[in-house]
Order: C-alpha cells, then sequence, then structure tokens
C-alpha cells in the first residue's frame, strides 16, 4: 500500500505554531507519498453522543464533516495528530474528533479496528513553555489510542512557542521536525481499554 498521510489540524487558528511545525515535516516527505490536510476548524464535528448501549452508530453521509473525516480516517496509512498543547492535552477539537473514533468503532460495515490495525499515529504539538513533561498527558492519549486500535505509534514532535510564528525561532524543533516521519515506528502493541 502507497503511504498517505491524514494530517489533522486541531488549533482553532490557521497557520499556527503547531500547522506550521507539522508543515515542516511533512516537507521532508517523499514527493509520491500523499498528504490529506483536514482543518478541524474549518470542518467542526458536532457534538459526539455514545449511543454504545441504545443503538448501532450509523455512517454519517460523505458530504458531512463526520464523513469527510472517517473517510480520510480509513484511506490513510498514517494520521498525524497535529493539535497545540492545551491544557496539558489536545484541543477540544481534536479530543471531539477522537471521540467520533469510539462511534465509528461500532458502526456497522466499516471495520475500523481491523482497517486501522498495522497504521502509523503520529502527534505534532507546540506549547508555551520549555517543560516538555507537562505535554505527557497529550503523548499518552495518542500512544495509548494507537495500542488500543493495534496502531503502530510514531512519536510526538514537539516544539516551543505561544505567539504566531514563535516555532519558526524552536531549531531544536525544526531540526527534529526534518527527521521525525523518516523514523521507523516500532511495531504496534496491543492494549485493552474502554474506548
Amino acid at each position: 500500500m502507497t503511504r498517505r498521510f491524514l494530517f489533522v489540524l486541531g488549533s482553532a487558528r490557521p497557520d499556527g505554531n503547531t500547522e506550521l511545525l507539522a508543515r515542516r515535516a511533512a516537507d521532508q516527505l517523499p514527493a509520491d507519498v500523499e498528504q490529506q490536510w483536514i482543518s478541524l476548524a474549518e470542518h467542526p464535528l458536532p457534538d459526539f453522543v455514545d449511543l454504545r448501549h441504545d443503538s448501532d452508530h450509523v455512517r454519517a453521509p460523505s458530504d458531512s464533516a463526520a464523513g469527510l473525516l472517517l473517510d480520510a480516517t480509513l484511506a490513510a496509512t498514517d494520521i498525524v495528530i497535529a493539535s497545540p498543547v492545551y491544557w496539558y492535552s489536545v484541543s477540544g477539537l481534536t479530543k471531539r474528533y477522537l471521540d467520533y473514533w469510539s462511534g465509528w468503532l461500532r458502526t456497522p460495515g466499516i471495520d475500523f479496528r481491523q482497517t486501522l490495525a498495522g497504521r502509523t499515529l503520529w502527534g505534532v504539538a507546540v506549547l508555551a513553555g520549555h517543560e516538555p513533561s507537562v505535554a505527557d498527558p497529550y503523548v499518552g492519549l495518542l500512544n495509548n489510542s494507537a495500542a488500543y486500535l493495534g496502531m503502530r505509534f510514531g512519536g510526538v514532535l514537539l516544539g516551543n512557542g505561544s505567539a504566531r510564528g514563535d516555532v519558526l525561532g524552536d531549531a531544536g524543533a525544526l531540526a527534529r521536525a526534518k527527521e521525525f516521519f523518516a523514523t521507523e515506528a516500532p511495531p504496534a502493541r496491543f492494549a485493552h481499554a474502554s474506548a
């Protein structure tokens, strides 16, 4: 299967630091690797409704935000969550997208878990501060989500910045961006959890 990267942009503002860092990393991908970029702010998802004990989830129409994101997620070999660190984890827009994964796991006919198993989940994040440990909950969320679905976890590329464009002054993050997608993700591991 040809590699196809889906970049899910979780910032509330366009061209923010996280997107800038993700684009620097994506610039290093070979030309034959397909890239799809979807801004969650431009394609807002309605509140997620958990139906798991009441009825089956129904596949959303392809022309809806949920349908667009589902189709793109299923088609991707590599999913990149590009969300700034908000309160030690992903943005609310990103969390809502991940909540939809719970529904897609229970939507008949799409085999969400089987389709994502073996694929790779990555993260790109910028935080305001120089202590990377504050992003531990962010990293844990993505790592555990990957493990639950039997995906590979490629890790999280972290940068520093607050004002627009600050990350472009983070020489360490820009250097790591050049090699980030070149690293081989470890084999998938499986974890049990309730999504």
